[in-house]
C-alpha cells in the first residue's frame, strides 16, 4: 500500500499539516487501520472468532467488523443496554458494523465489568480479544509502520518547519507508540475518554514508563465523551470549510486544546471515523437546531 498522503489546512492564521490515513479506506482508515495492522496481515485460517467490547458510536467496533467480514472471522461484540433510539438508528457506526455481520450482545450495567474481565477466561487458540479501542500491544507494529511512512514523507515536513505530531487519544495507543517510534518529535494528544490521569493509566498498561516526547494537554473545561457540545460543532464546521472533514467525537477537541495551547507547526494524523458523523450530526440538529 502506499503511504497516505499529506494535505494542508488554514485554522486561525496557523498552517496545519494533516496526514491523510482517513484516506484508507472507507471503513478500516485512520488509527483504527494501524491498530489492526497486524491482524490484517494475519493469515484467515488462524483465527474464527474475534470478541471486542465497548461503545455502540465506536469507530473501532466499525473498523473490526470490516476486517472480520474480510477475513470470514465472526465478530462478538459485547455493550452496555441500548436505548430504543440506538436500535432503531438506520445510520451511523453501529448500524453500518451490523449490516457487516456484527454479532452483538448487550450486558447488564451492574454485570458489565465483571463479564468483561472473564472474556479471557478459558479463551480457545482461535478466538482473539481486542480490547475496547483497538487498545492491544499489537497495535505498535502497525503504528512502526506509520511512524516510517511520516520519516519517509520527512522531506515535506521540513519544508513546513514542522516540530511537532498531534492525534486525539480514546486510550492513548496511537499516541503512546507514535511517541515512542519518532522521538524527534514532540506528540501531542489530548484525553477525550476520561481524564489526563484516566489517559496515562490506559498508557502505562502498555509501556512501563511515557516517552518524554509526548505532552498531554488537559482541555480547560470538563467535557462528557460522545455528547453534543456547540463549540465542537463549530470546530467541525470550521476544519471542514477549511478543506478536510474530521470525526465528531475526537477531532473537536483535540483542535480545541491545539489551538488554544500550542504555537509550534504541526502535522495532525487524521484518524478516521468521519463514517460516524451521520449519526452525530442527527444529534447535534436536534440539540441545537444546525443543519
Amino acid at each position: 500500500m502506499q503511504n497516505s498522503s499529506i494535505s494542508s489546512i488554514i485554522l486561525d492564521g496557523r498552517e496545519f499539516l494533516i496526514k491523510r490515513d482517513d484516506l484508507i479506506d472507507r471503513y478500516l482508515a485512520g488509527n483504527k487501520y494501524r491498530k489492526l495492522y497486524t491482524l490484517l496481515q494475519t493469515p484467515s485460517q488462524n483465527f474464527k472468532k474475534i470478541i471486542s467490547y465497548g461503545g455502540t458510536q465506536s469507530n473501532a467496533m466499525l473498523a473490526i467488523a470490516a476486517m472480520c467480514k474480510q477475513k470470514s472471522w465472526e465478530f462478538i461484540y459485547y455493550t452496555k443496554p441500548l436505548s430504543d433510539t440506538q436500535k432503531e438508528q438506520k445510520n451511523g457506526n453501529f448500524y453500518e458494523a451490523l449490516s457487516l455481520g456484527m454479532q452483538h450482545q448487550e450486558i447488564a450495567d451492574e454485570l458489565y465489568k465483571d463479564f468483561i474481565a472473564s472474556l479471557r477466561v478459558n479463551l480457545d487458540e482461535k478466538t482473539f480479544i481486542i480490547d475496547q479501542g483497538g487498545a492491544v500491544v499489537e497495535a505498535e507494529i502497525g503504528l512502526r509502520v506509520l511512524a516510517r511512512e511520516i520519516q519517509e514523507q520527512k522531506e515535506i515536513l521540513n519544508q513546513h518547519n514542522i516540530t511537532a505530531l498531534a492525534t486525539p487519544s480514546g486510550t492513548g495507543t496511537t499516541a503512546l507508540f507514535l511517541a515512542l517510534s519518532l522521538p524527534e518529535y514532540t506528540v501531542y494528544t489530548t484525553p477525550c475518554v476520561g481524564d489526563v490521569e484516566y489517559l496515562k493509566t490506559q498508557m502505562l498498561a502498555l509501556v512501563d514508563e511515557l516517552p518524554q516526547n509526548l505532552k498531554i494537554l488537559a482541555p480547560k473545561k470538563k467535557y462528557h465523551f460522545a455528547k453534543p457540545y456547540k463549540e465542537f460543532y463549530e470546530l467541525y464546521e470550521k476544519t471542514k470549510d477549511a478543506g478536510i472533514e474530521f470525526d465528531l467525537l475526537y477531532a473537536p477537541q483535540m483542535w480545541q486544546t491545539l489551538l488554544e495551547q500550542t504555537k509550534e507547526n504541526v502535522l495532525y494524523i487524521h484518524s478516521g471515523g468521519v463514517t460516524g458523523n451521520s449519526s452525530m450530526l442527527s444529534r447535534y440538529e436536534k440539540k441545537f437546531n444546525v443543519t
